[in-house]
């Protein structure tokens, strides 16, 4: 039973990471309206958690390094989380 509650927070935070990837290579495409679904929506999920980065480490050289301390706390969220239920069990 556990390890199927252990592999689901493991799949929530993978489609996190891959949300945020997605949120990543959508900006280097100037065509892409943010405005429409499902664009929109992703933004909606992934940029609270990326502001978060934003107003701590701002952009360097007009680049964003933000997204990748944000998916590396990600990882190490989950991998905090996964390693103390493992523990439990």
């Amino acid at each position: 039973m556990l390890h199927g509650v252990i592999f689901g927070i493991s799949n929530l935070f993978n489609l996190f990471s891959f949300l945020i990837i997605l949120r990543i290579f959508l900006t280097w495409i100037p065509s892409v309206r943010w405005e429409v679904q499902p664009w929109s929506t992703l933004r909606a999920i992934v940029d609270p958690y990326l502001e978060i980065f934003r107003r701590i480490m701002p952009p360097f050289a007009n680049l964003d390094f933000s997204p990748i301390i944000a998916l590396l706390v990600l990882q190490l969220i989950a991998n905090i989380i996964i390693y103390l239920l493992f523990m439990i069990h």
